[in-house]
C-alpha cells in the first residue's frame, strides 16, 4: 500500500490547536503526553505509521524508554525508512525535532495529522498490545486511568471508553445522620480538589525527576565522548612517530577542550590541585 502524500504549511486552514493534537494522540494510542514537546522522541509517529501501514514499520524496534537525543534519532531513522517504503516524500527535520522545541514539533505534527487523515482506512487497532504495553519515558509512565481505558479506533479523534461506578450513600433515617451526610457532601468537592491537586504535583515532581535523570545521563554520555577525544589527542601529542601537523592539530583540539566560558572560573579545589603539581 502506497501512501497518499499531503502538503501542509503553518498557515494551512483547519489546523488543530496543541490541546486538540495532544488529546488526539492520547486517545488514539492510549498515551499520556501532556505537551507537544514530548513528540521529540519520534516513537509516537512510529506507532501511527504502524497503525497505517502495519509491517512497513517495525514497531518492536521503537525505543519507548529513550531519554537521550541519540536514541531519539534511531526512532526517526525508523520513521524515515517507513516513509521510503510507503512512498511518502516528506523529509524529516530530525536535527530540529530531537531538540524538543515546541514550534518545530508543532509544525511537524500539524503536517503528520493531515498525512494520517489522508491515509487512515479505519478498522480496529490495539495500540497497547502492539507496543507490548510500553509507555513514553519522557511522560513519566502510564496514565492513571489506564485500567479503565479501551482504545482501538483512531479515526479523527480517537475513541475512549471509561467505566465509572458512582457510589450513592444510603438515605439517612435520623436527623443526626442526615446532618453528618450533609457535612460529608459539603466537604466532598474540596477533598476531590485537594486530591486532584496532589496528584498533579506528584506528576510534576516525577516529570522533573525524569528530566534531571535524563540530563545527567546525557551529560555523562557527552563527557565520556570528550574524554575519549582528549585521550586520543594526548597519545598523538606524545607519539614521536606523529608528524608536526597532527601534533599541532591535536594541540588545538585540546585547547578547545580545556577552554572555559567567559566569566567562568575553575573551582578552588581544581586550582589547588594544579598548584600542587
Amino acid at each position: 500500500m502506497s501512501a497518499v502524500n499531503v502538503f501542509s504549511t503553518s498557515v494551512s486552514s483547519n489546523n488543530l490547536s496543541r490541546q486538540d493534537l495532544v488529546q488526539w494522540i492520547n486517545d488514539s494510542l492510549c498515551l499520556n503526553i501532556s505537551k507537544i514537546e514530548h513528540l521529540c522522541t519520534g516513537a509516537v509517529y512510529c506507532q501511527f505509521m504502524h497503525m497505517l501501514f502495519g509491517h512497513k514499520m517495525p514497531i518492536k524496534r521503537v525505543k519507548w524508554k529513550s531519554k537521550l537525543e541519540h536514541e531519539y534519532i534511531q526512532n526517526f531513522k525508523l520513521l524515515q525508512e517507513s516513509f521510503k517504503k510507503t512512498g511518502c516524500d516528506k523529509t524529516i527535520p530530525v536535527e530540529r525535532l530531537v531538540k524538543g522545541k515546541f514550534q518545530d514539533n508543532f509544525e511537524f505534527i500539524q503536517w503528520f495529522k493531515k498525512f494520517f487523515d489522508a491515509n487512515y482506512q479505519g478498522g480496529e487497532y490495539d495500540p497497547l498490545t502492539s507496543r507490548e504495553g510500553a509507555y513514553l519515558a519522557v511522560c513519566g509512565g502510564p496514565p492513571a486511568h489506564d485500567s479503565s481505558v479501551g482504545s482501538k479506533h483512531a479515526g479523527g479523534g480517537g475513541a475512549r471508553v471509561t467505566n465509572v461506578k458512582a457510589r450513592v450513600p444510603a438515605a439517612s433515617k435520623t436527623a443526626r445522620s442526615a446532618h453528618g451526610a450533609n457535612n460529608t457532601n459539603d466537604s466532598a468537592p474540596e477533598m476531590l480538589h485537594l486530591k486532584s491537586k496532589m496528584e498533579e504535583l506528584q506528576f510534576q515532581e516525577k516529570e522533573l525527576n525524569s528530566t534531571i535523570e535524563a540530563l545527567e545521563k546525557e551529560r555523562d554520555f557527552y563527557f565520556g565522548k570528550l574524554r575519549e577525544v582528549e585521550v586520543i589527542c594526548q597519545e598523538v601529542e606524545t607519539n614521536e612517530a606523529a608528524d608536526d601537523y597532527a601534533k599541532e592539530t591535536c594541540g588545538r583540539i585540546t585547547e578547545i577542550l580545556y577552554a572555559t566560558e567567559d566569566g567562568f572560573s575553575a573551582p578552588v579545589e581544581d586550582a589547588q590541585e594544579e598548584d600542587a603539581y
